[in-house]
C-alpha cells in the first residue's frame, strides 16, 4: 500500500461566518489536491468557529444541507475531515466531524464528551453523541475520528483501535493556557496534548493525526501545534504554534504493519474481559449493590 499524504489545515475560522469558512475550506481543498494530498483534515468547528454560544442554531446544517453537499462534491479523488454544527432530524445540535470523499459524506462522528469545566460550557448548547465507530476509507486504511475533549477519555482511542482503526484523527479547538499540571514552562496546553498523542499512538500502535485551530474567538486564543505521530510514538511532523496554513505529512502503512507485528498490543487486548468489568462498574455506579461473582 503506498504512503498517504496528509494535509493538516491549521486554520483560523471566522466566528459565525459559515459562507466565508466554506469558501476557505474549498480553497484549501483545491490547494491540497494540487499538491498531491490524499487527505485533508480541518479543525473542530472549522466551518463555524468555536465560541458560538447562541449562534449555534444560525450556523447549524443538516447532513442534506446544500452547502455541505456542495463541499462534499469538491472531494472527488481526495478525502477530507471537516467539522461543523450538525442539526439532527429532531432538532438537536451536535458538534460533528464528517469524512467527505469521492463527492459524498461517508461517515459522521458526533462529539461524545462535552466539557463543562474551566472555560467551557458546551453541554449548555449541544447534545452529546452516543456512537463511536471506526470507518473504512478510500485511502486503504480504516480511520477513527474523534473531536477534542473525546481525546481526554481513555476509552475513545482504545475502542476505535479495537474497531480496526489504523489512523486515529482528532480535530480540536484547544485554547492556549500557560499552565498545565506537571508543566512549569512554556505552553502547558501544547505539552499536555503532545503527551496524549504519543501515548495513544504507542498504546494502540496507530498513527495519530491531531489538527488544532489557530486565531482568536471572543478574546480566546488558539495555539495550533497540529501534528502527526507514528505508531511507535515517535513524532512524524509538528506544525508551528499560532501559524495559519496547510502543512503536510506522510503516513506509511508499511510502518504501521511493522509496528503491529513487532509490538502486538492490539492482538493481545481482552475486550471480553473489559466488557464484563465495565458492566460490573456501570451497575455499581448506578447504585446496583449486587456483588455477584462475575467469573
Amino acid at each position: 500500500m503506498p504512503p498517504i499524504r496528509v494535509a493538516l489545515a491549521q486554520v483560523a475560522p471566522r466566528l459565525g461566518d459559515l459562507a466565508a469558512n466554506l469558501e476557505r475550506h474549498t480553497e484549501l481543498l483545491e490547494e491540497a489536491r494540487a499538491e498531491g494530498s490524499d487527505l485533508v483534515v480541518f479543525p473542530e468547528l472549522g466551518l463555524t468557529g468555536y465560541w458560538l454560544q447562541d449562534l449555534n442554531s444560525e450556523v447549524a446544517m443538516r447532513l442534506d444541507d446544500p452547502r455541505l453537499v456542495a463541499l462534499a462534491a469538491r472531494t472527488r479523488g481526495i478525502s477530507a475531515v471537516v467539522s461543523f454544527v450538525e442539526e439532527s432530524d429532531d432538532h438537536r445540535l451536535f458538534i460533528a466531524a464528517a469524512l467527505l470523499e469521492d463527492g459524498a459524506i461517508r461517515h459522521v462522528h458526533r462529539k461524545l464528551y462535552l466539557p463543562t469545566y474551566g472555560l467551557f460550557d458546551e453541554r449548555r448548547f449541544f447534545a452529546a453523541g452516543s456512537v463511536l465507530r471506526a470507518t473504512d476509507s478510500r485511502l486503504g486504511v480504516r480511520l477513527g475520528i474523534s473531536v477534542c475533549e473525546d481525546w481526554w477519555h481513555l476509552s475513545v482511542a482504545n475502542l476505535l483501535a479495537l474497531d480496526g482503526a489504523q489512523v486515529l484523527i482528532n480535530v480540536s479547538s484547544s485554547p492556549g493556557r500557560d499552565v498545565a499540571v506537571g508543566h512549569r514552562e512554556g505552553l502547558g496546553t501544547a505539552a499536555s496534548w503532545r503527551s496524549l498523542n504519543r501515548t495513544y499512538a504507542q498504546l494502540t500502535t496507530s498513527y495519530v493525526v491531531f489538527v488544532n485551530r489557530v486565531g482568536v474567538d471572543e478574546s480566546f486564543s488558539f495555539w495550533g501545534g497540529s501534528e502527526v505521530v507514528g505508531p511507535s510514538g515517535g513524532s512524524v511532523f509538528q506544525a508551528p504554534l499560532h501559524e495559519d496554513g496547510l502543512f503536510h505529512a506522510v503516513i506509511d502503512p508499511a510502518e504501521l504493519r511493522h509496528e503491529r507485528i513487532a509490538n502486538p498490543l492490539l492482538r493481545d487486548e481482552r475486550p471480553e474481559v473489559m466488557l464484563r468489568q465495565l458492566d460490573r462498574i456501570a451497575r455499581a455506579r448506578a447504585g446496583d449493590t449486587d456483588d455477584e461473582d462475575d467469573r
